[in-house]
């Protein structure tokens, strides 16, 4: 099969158009996510549509796919309409910055796997730079804007570098954003290293719980039986 399409249990993954292709993250981001009691949910930077349809693969909720790059948000419109939940996700082509502002909707949960690099140097590939780099959507203005739409008892999921998810709870402090849940993603036990962080926040202080998620077992080839648990219900070879 071409690597321009990418095939789950319950739907197909078309990505020819789209800059960032289907990755790890965005599959334990929405592996990971908790749609329990939500009736709105909105996916930042939806991309391919990915993560949206995970959603609604475990959820009736209505679902709003918000994608800036024009390319991208007519990809995820496809996948979209080409699946079984097409009457279930509205995507949208805006900046989220200009979403959010005249949004008259709160949010149960938004969810976002979020452009991140900050210093590093830019590729010349300037739509796949784009989509890597935070320029078009800071980090305090993404908080900012959840900020404005997230329900009272909304939660706010985001999968981040470690270095880049330390700095993004700060910022979220300063909305009154708190990590109320934390995923430590690493390649393997006898990695220490945190690869990923996943976080959900949640308004004002809550009791706080933390996980460790091996990716792999040790062995290059062979995937952690608790990885495999996670995303079984979309990976076709789990």
């Amino acid at each position: 099969m071409s690597n321009d399409v990418f095939e789950f249990k319950k739907f197909t993954i078309r990505q020819s158009k789209c800059a960032m292709k289907v990755g790890t993250d965005g599959v334990l981001l929405g592996s990971w996510v908790s749609v329990a009691g939500c009736k709105r949910v909105l996916d930042i930077g939806t991309g391919t549509g990915m993560i949206a349809l995970m959603l609604a693969q475990k959820t009736p909720a209505y679902i709003t796919a918000l994608e800036i790059d024009h390319a991208s948000f007519e990809q995820a419109t496809e996948n979209v309409s080409g699946s079984s939940y097409k009457n279930q996700i509205n995507v949208v082509n805006k900046a989220f910055q200009e979403y959010w502002r005249a949004s008259k909707e709160k949010f149960d949960l938004i969810v976002s796997n979020p452009p991140y690099f900050v210093d590093s140097l830019k590729s010349n590939d300037t739509t796949r730079s784009t989509a890597r780099h935070a320029d078009a959507l800071p980090f305090n203005e993404l908080i900012e804007g959840v900020n404005g739409i997230l329900s009272e008892g909304g939660k706010f999921c985001v999968i981040l570098p470690k270095k880049e998810a330390e700095f993004f709870c700060k910022l979220a402090e300063q909305k009154n954003l708190y990590l109320s849940k934390l995923l430590r993603v690493r390649n393997s036990p006898d990695k220490e290293e945190d690869k990923r962080h996943i976080m959900q926040f949640e308004f004002g202080k809550h009791h706080f719980t933390e996980d460790i998620l091996h990716i792999r077992t040790g062995h290059p080839l062979e995937y952690s039986p608790e990885y495999k648990q996670l995303t079984m219900d979309y990976y076709m070879h789990f």
